[in-house]
């Protein structure tokens, strides 16, 4: 695929998603769930050094956590599903450790936050694109939590509007090694080019 043979600095950027305490942090409430798959693949470890190396060689560095008021306002009492399952759990509230992302990931000053992240794709309700457009971005590598859910969906969006698009496969976890790599060999494949980051960072 000619389109990805090089890349661009200057029109590439990394998008971290949800590199919260809550997942990667030893007492966040989702660690327990997601530490046997960031251990299988070394995902914390590749990502710090991603991100250094991005940071040295000029690429954009994205941070798009999910957060919600103490009180959930932001979801219908009617809510079902994974977002029901973070509301019961008390989990990502803006105001509490949980919800910052983790110190070893701290955004720049100079770097993007996401802002209005409250859903699964990193898109909707976002100021993402915009983002991501005003900074002339056409390539855009894409890893965190969780692998077949938030991360997943940001992917699909991210191909559905044009920008090329590399998972980052092992920088990515899931709530079970087999859930990772089910998403990474069956789905992954179809909206970008699945790539460890080591051979992501070779194409710069």
């Amino acid at each position: 695929m000619a389109a990805f043979d090089k890349l661009d600095v200057n029109r590439t950027a990394v998008l971290l998603i949800e590199f919260q305490n809550e997942f990667v942090s030893e007492g966040g409430k989702l660690h327990a769930a997601v530490d046997p798959s960031m251990k299988h693949n070394n995902m914390l470890a590749n990502t710090l050094d991603l991100v250094n190396t991005c940071r040295s060689k000029g690429i954009k560095v994205i941070h798009a956590p999910i957060t919600f008021s103490s009180d959930y306002r932001e979801l219908s009492n009617n809510s079902y599903g994974i977002l029901n399952n973070v509301k019961n759990g008390n989990c990502f509230q803006a105001k509490e450790w949980g919800g910052a992302i983790v110190d070893s990931l701290t955004p720049l000053p100079s770097e993007n936050v996401v802002a209005g992240k409250t859903g699964l794709c990193g898109f909707a309700s976002t100021n993402l694109d915009f983002i991501l457009r005003q900074n002339d971005i056409k390539n855009l590598a894409i890893c965190g939590f969780l692998t077949n859910c938030c991360v997943e969906s940001s992917m699909r969006t991210a191909y559905e509007k044009g920008y090329h698009v590399f998972t980052l496969t092992d920088c990515c976890a899931a709530t079970s090694v087999e859930e990772h790599e089910s998403a990474v060999k069956y789905t992954f494949p179809m909206f970008s080019k699945p790539t460890c980051y080591k051979d992501f960072l070779a194409l710069i």
